[in-house]
């Protein structure tokens, strides 16, 4: 782990007991770790000193997790876990449409979790991905249409220069499509190029990213131009694309 600059790791969950395992499991594994009851504290938390990573609980006492989760994003793209103890996949889909990059159902394995939070962590800092289209590595980044996708940076640029807020799951996947132009990828694919190869989330978590992505990318979201879905096979994007 990193010995000298340790990752500041935030767990927001209204059981003690939740908090206290994760927060010794986490500490043992090297990161920082500030443990929460109240998401407001986590707000005002992030006004105070820099985060790497959040794992927030759906269901907090008296507050709606996904509303932090949002107001989060609206301010960071900082990774968010959300927690639930709630089986249904409505609350999955709506937490990761909202705001969410992972989900993890409770009870959970102490493993997976330390498992997720390095992938969440490693993902948000570096692509996770070889570029397979491109014959070089971009140094700077790829351009498509104006657009740019500042890879060592993790940035998106609209064509008026303006940057694009998108979180760490969002600019996985676009980095995943770009560097893949014109060809047709799988949910399958897709999910192991983001998520990894052991990953547990699940086919709709794709659907929503390229939801989350078109409102932020297309000018009419529901006639898309850029990511389209190929019914039964996945997804392409379409556009020319080049290295800067």
């Amino acid at each position: 782990m990193e010995a000298e600059h340790p990752r500041h790791l935030v767990i927001v969950d209204d059981e003690v007991d939740i908090l206290d395992v994760l927060e010794d499991a986490l500490t043992l594994e090297g990161y920082r770790v500030t443990p929460l009851r109240r998401g407001r504290d986590l707000l005002d938390l992030l006004e105070r000193a820099p985060v790497d990573l959040i794992i927030l609980d759906l269901r907090l006492e008296q507050e709606n997790g996904l509303r932090v989760a949002q107001q989060v994003r609206e301010r960071s793209p900082i990774p968010i876990m959300m927690l639930t103890g709630k089986g249904d996949e409505t609350d999955r889909i709506l937490g990761l449409e909202m705001a969410a990059d992972d989900f993890l159902m409770k009870p959970f394995n102490l493993r997976e979790v330390i498992a997720r939070v390095r992938a969440l962590l490693r993902r948000s800092t570096e692509l996770s991905v070889t570029p397979r289209t491109l014959s070089a590595e971009p140094q700077g980044g790829l351009v498509f249409d104006g657009w740019q996708l500042n890879l060592s940076r993790r940035q998106l640029f609209n064509p008026k220069g303006e940057a694009v807020e998108l979180t760490s799951g969002e600019f996985n996947l676009l980095a995943v499509m770009v560097q893949s132009p014109n060809r047709v990828l799988s949910r399958d694919v897709l999910l192991e190029r983001t998520h990894g190869r052991e990953t547990e989330s699940f086919d709709r978590t794709i659907d929503v990213l390229v939801l989350r992505l078109r409102r932020k990318l297309e000018e009419n979201p529901k006639a898309p131009r850029y990511i389209k879905t190929e019914r039964g096979m996945g997804y392409r994007f379409e556009a020319s694309v080049s290295q800067l």
